[in-house]
C-alpha cells in the first residue's frame, strides 16, 4: 500500500468485522524508528489459522481467495529492515479475554519506508463506518501526541448521540487535525 494509514484501515476493517467493541491504533514515532500497534477484543484466531495469516492465500473473504492486508504489512515492515509480530487469543479458547494484536515496527530512515500518510482520514472513516465500535487512538512523537478516545467522547455527548452524526464526526476530524500540527 501507499500509506501506513491504508494498512491502519484494512486491520481495522478486519477488527470491526471480528466483532471487537474496542479497537486501538497506537503510533509511536522515535528516533528513526515507528511501531504501530493494532489491538482489539474481537473473535481472535485460532492457532492454525494465526500460523498461515501473513500467507496471502489465507484469508476469511468469501468474495476471493486472496488477503493481502497483513501479507502487505509484513513485507513493509520487513523492507525497512523492521518486522511484524502477530498475537491472538480466540473466544475458543478464552471466552473473557480474547482477541488480536498486531504489532509493525519500520524503520523510518529505510529508503523502503511507506510514509504515514493521513491517519486522520483513515480514523474518521472507521469511527463514521463503526459507530458503535469505541476507538483508541494515539499517535506519539518525540514533539508531543495526538489523542482520541470515543469511549470520552461518548461519556460527553450521551448515548443518543451517534458518534456518526455529521457534526461529531466532524469535530472528531477537526481536533485531531489540529492535535497532528503540534506534533
Amino acid at each position: 500500500m501507499k500509506e501506513l494509514s491504508l494498512n491502519v484501515l484494512d486491520i481495522a476493517e478486519n477488527s470491526a468485522k471480528a466483532r471487537a467493541k474496542l479497537i486501538e491504533i497506537l503510533i509511536t514515532e522515535k528516533e528513526n524508528v515507528l511501531t504501530l500497534v493494532i489491538r482489539d477484543d474481537g473473535c481472535g484466531m485460532e492457532e492454525e489459522f494465526l500460523k498461515n495469516v501473513t500467507d496471502p492465500f489465507t484469508t476469511t473473504r468469501t468474495t476471493r481467495a486472496v488477503g493481502m492486508g497483513l501479507p502487505l504489512l509484513k513485507l513493509e515492515a520487513e523492507q525497512t529492515e523492521g518486522y511484524m509480530e502477530i498475537r491472538s487469543v480466540s473466544e475458543k479458547v478464552d471466552s473473557e479475554h480474547h482477541g488480536t494484536e498486531v504489532k509493525a515496527v519500520f524503520h523510518t530512515d529505510h529508503i523502503d519506508f511507506t510514509p504515514p500518510g493521513d491517519m486522520v482520514s483513515s480514523l474518521v472513516t472507521l469511527i463514521q463506518g463503526h459507530p458503535d465500535i469505541d476507538f483508541l487512538f494515539r499517535y506519539e512523537t518525540e514533539k508531543g501526541e495526538a489523542e482520541c478516545d470515543t469511549r470520552e467522547i461518548r461519556e460527553v455527548l450521551g448515548e443518543d448521540v451517534s458518534l456518526a452524526e455529521y457534526e461529531v464526526i466532524s469535530w472528531i476530524e477537526e481536533n485531531l487535525r489540529e492535535q497532528f500540527t503540534l506534533i
